[in-house]
């Protein structure tokens, strides 16, 4: 079982309640399944690049000129997103951890997305035949904490909305969420005690959604 985390928090685990619930989901993983093979990218340690004029040249216009030879500068732009697609490629479930900021990712979480999700990389396209997966990817798992207090599609959630779309783009239906909301008094007028309790409930669900990731996984390999 391959499975590739991305973090976007550049706060400390001891401060960081998305980490915290990271630290819970991979330390159930690797109690069930101490062979699993585990990617860490720290987006803070691998900054990705924005995208550029050249990354999309590169990677868009063979798309709809087969003819089309990208320039020494435009194969070099595609260097960070080569990377980090092969290990997105290669896993069987894929980890985000990140705080909601301004009611959607973070821009360094969307800075990667960006980078990962071209032609060629994660998915071919063809104006004939559609987006068709490079990726083995069965599965997208969320981790994250928000100051305020969201119901479920609620209008205001653009981050899990996001993440779904982008990645159900690429043929990945399967994406499950672990959400500690409430975790700032500004945002969040209940008590300490509301606070305490969102928390522990979702370390308890991201511990019973590793478990339910092996499964599927298992499932998935013996079909």
């Amino acid at each position: 079982m391959n499975v590739l985390h991305v973090c976007a928090n550049p706060k400390p685990t001891e401060e960081s309640v998305s980490k915290q619930l990271a630290a819970a989901f991979f330390g159930k993983l690797i109690e069930l399944r101490p062979d699993v093979e585990l990617v860490n990218t720290d987006l803070y340690d691998e900054k990705p690049p924005f995208y550029s004029y050249e990354l999309y040249k590169s990677v868009w216009y063979p798309v709809f000129d087969e003819t089309y030879t990208p320039s020494k500068a435009e194969e070099m732009a595609q260097n960070y997103a080569v990377k980090q697609a092969e290990a997105f490629n290669a896993a069987d479930v894929v980890v985000l951890t990140m705080p909601m900021w301004n009611f959607s990712v973070p821009a360094i979480m969307k800075a990667w997305m960006d980078q990962i999700l071209c032609p060629n990389l994660t998915f071919t396209g063809h104006p004939a035949e559609g987006v068709k997966p490079l990726h083995k990817v069965k599965s997208v798992v969320l981790l994250v904490a928000s100051g305020g207090v969201y119901k479920e599609d609620d209008e205001r959630d653009a981050l899990s909305r996001q993440v779904r779309a982008a990645f159900g783009f690429i043929g990945i239906d399967s994406l499950e969420i672990v959400w500690a909301d409430g975790q700032n008094a500004l945002f969040n007028m209940d008590s300490d005690v509301r606070k305490e309790m969102a928390m522990e409930a979702a370390i308890e669900t991201a511990e019973d959604i590793a478990e339910l990731e092996i499964e599927a996984v298992a499932e998935a390999v013996a079909e």
